[in-house]
């Protein structure tokens, strides 16, 4: 599969991209295909270049994308307009569709990110990247998110959905329908047992996985459960 094809390679549902993001449906819309406000005023997609209209699927580099800016918007509050400029500007210098989802503007393209950040308008406290000690350094959010990716070569082709650095669950778009795996194993499989009463040595030597795995995989399920049951309530 070639980089190009991975990152193009329709994934999800648009509620199912937003459940494994754990962000609101409405906000991955916006950022997918843009809204028009008060007005008539028509707002841009963040992510994509042109709307796809609703009910297209989410690729695998939206996917990634959006991961990065559910961490960039949490942590930074980045107001959308000037990161929409933001990302468009990055678009044109690595000549990329998917910047966000490439790592050279973490790794050796950190100037050509300063630059944009200046041209884009973004506030100082607002970057990806900055600058300490006559270096180029990343920030906060822009280094959480380059762990939380696996990269082969300048290609993000794993995603870790646990916010636990530690975490082994993975989100893989070969494996399991790009849904959270452990070991290759779905992560619900692993919850569907363990509410069956089977503790985690017992789910461990069903799978060939290790107790430590299972427990990474319950650690990432039963938070989304306890919340899901919330919502109902």
């Amino acid at each position: 599969m070639t980089d190009v094809a991975l990152l193009e390679r329709e994934m999800y549902a648009e509620a199912e991209a937003a459940r494994l993001l754990s962000v609101a449906q409405s906000t991955l819309h916006y950022w997918l295909e843009g809204k028009t406000g008060r007005g008539g005023k028509v707002h841009r997609p963040v992510i994509r270049q042109e709307p796809k209209g609703t009910g297209a699927a989410v690729t695998w580099a939206e996917f990634v994308e959006a991961g990065l800016l559910r961490q960039y918007r949490r942590e930074l509050k980045v107001p959308l307009p000037e990161l929409r400029a933001f990302i468009e500007l990055l678009r044109q210098r690595f000549d990329v569709p998917y910047p966000l989802a490439d790592r050279r503007p973490y790794a050796s393209g950190k100037a050509l990110v300063l630059e944009a950040q200046e041209q884009a308008g973004l506030p100082g406290d607002l970057w990806l990247v900055t600058v300490g000690g006559g270096q180029l350094l990343l920030t906060s959010p822009s280094e959480s998110f380059l762990r939380r990716a696996r990269w082969e070569g300048e290609v993000a082709t794993g995603w870790r959905p646990h916010e636990d650095q530690d975490s082994v669950v993975l989100i893989d778009p070969a494996v399991r329908f790009g849904r959270p795996a452990v070991g290759g194993i779905s992560t619900e499989v692993i919850w569907e047992h363990s509410e069956d009463g089977e503790d985690d040595h017992e789910i461990a030597e069903v799978y060939g996985l290790t107790p430590r795995d299972v427990a990474w995989a319950l650690a990432y399920e039963k938070p989304r459960r306890a919340e899901a049951r919330q919502r109902i309530a």
